[in-house]
């Protein structure tokens, strides 16, 4: 079985583990509404993607309860 002959340094261990964390998205504002949102992605407040609409936004209704 293979066991390492020296201990490995702080800064050896280190130098290998510099790639391991976490990355932020890449956000970018909304030319339209001026919301954050993902890169390359419809934005979640306006459902806009390169100027068009693409999702339409949900018709606010009101509820009509009937009563008999």
């Amino acid at each position: 079985m293979a066991v390492p002959q020296r201990r490995t340094s702080k800064t050896r261990k280190r130098k290998r583990r510099t790639h391991k964390k976490l990355n932020a998205p890449g956000m970018v504002v909304c030319p339209n509404c001026g919301e954050m949102k993902l890169s390359h992605r419809v934005c979640k407040s306006c459902g806009h993607y390169k100027g068009r609409e693409v999702i339409a936004e949900p018709a606010e209704t009101e509820d009509t309860d009937t009563e008999e």
